[in-house]
């Protein structure tokens, strides 16, 4: 230290060597139980030396299936397709689910796990405020044997925030090839993940062929959906496809066909409440009127089982 520093120079310089032995005291950052499960959450939490961040295991998770799933065929068929490539070791994308809301984005990645699980598929599900870890979780699981799914749910950002160029490096963009172990699944209202404005449009340039060339923040906006490899879209039930995902539900709890049908309009009516023929509103329903009616045939959600390393 020089002489001529000044004291709050020297505070300083004490404090950060301070800081660096009880760096060196604190025990490392526990291993996660890679074992104990097949999901993980990403999380935050503040300590006297900072933010530290790490894997919490999931001890309970959805035991939604593939089967469950209904009137989605395509969509299910692309995704389980590009999932099984992966646990196979074979060539897959990531992936960007987009369309309506509760036709079944998220629950189709969560089916994927349970189909996989014992395969050595894993799911760690990232906030959007924590993706800018994204290099972090790569690193932690690159020399595991499992395979593993990043998933992002209800993905949307503002213009500016961190994590939009965190996931546009991941995807594609960084001099690190992204770990062959690993893949990010997202889900969004949002096509292009950003919100849109009428006001883009006229940014757009007319050639004289009659090309249309978008303007720069339209294609900023392009530029992260399209480093998703594979586009699966979603779209609203029609009254019929909403109905039968109710009776499916219906008669997961032992309901017979007879009452499926009767209970019909009052499957209509709830989701004419809600302004949705979801099959997230189906299963609403299905829970309510079960829930009413005394059945509680619903078959028990086991959770997917990790297999032995």
């Amino acid at each position: 230290m020089s002489a001529s520093s000044s004291p709050l120079d020297r505070l300083v310089d004490r404090a950060s060597a301070l800081l660096d032995r009880l760096e060196s005291l604190m025990p490392a950052a526990a291993e996660p139980d890679w074992a104990g499960a097949v999901a993980f959450r990403w999380r935050r939490r503040q300590t006297a030396l900072g933010l530290q961040s790490f894997l919490q295991p999931v001890r309970q998770v959805s035991g939604i299936r593939l089967d469950d799933l209904q009137n989605i065929d395509d969509q299910k068929e692309a995704i389980a397709r590009n999932t099984r490539q992966f646990v196979e070791r074979l060539p897959a994308n990531n992936v960007l689910l987009t369309g309506s809301r509760g036709t079944g984005k998220s629950s189709l990645i969560k089916a994927c796990l349970n189909e996989w699980a014992s395969d050595g598929l894993r799911l760690i599900e990232v906030d959007k405020d924590d993706l800018v870890d994204l290099p972090d979780i790569i690193e932690l699981v690159a020399g595991r044997p499992e395979r593993f799914i990043v998933f992002c749910d209800d993905l949307s950002f503002e213009e500016g925030e961190a994590g939009y160029k965190a996931l546009k490096v991941a995807l594609d963009g960084s001099v690190a090839a992204q770990s062959e172990n690993l893949l990010i699944y997202a889900t969004s209202n949002r096509r292009h993940l950003m919100p849109e404005y009428m006001a883009e449009n006229l940014e757009a340039k007319y050639q004289e062929d009659g090309e249309i060339h978008p303007g720069e923040r339209t294609e900023e906006k392009i530029s992260l959906s399209e480093r998703f490899g594979l586009w699966v879209s979603f779209y609203p039930f029609r009254q019929e496809e909403y109905l039968a995902i109710v009776g499916h539900w219906l008669a997961s709890f032992g309901v017979g066909q007879r009452e499926i049908a009767a209970a019909r309009g009052d499957a209509l009516r709830f989701a004419l409440e809600r302004g949705s023929r979801s099959g997230r509103v189906a299963w609403q329903f299905a829970k309510d009127w079960a829930g009413q009616h005394g059945r509680t045939g619903r078959r028990a959600k086991t959770r997917a089982k990790p297999r032995a390393a």
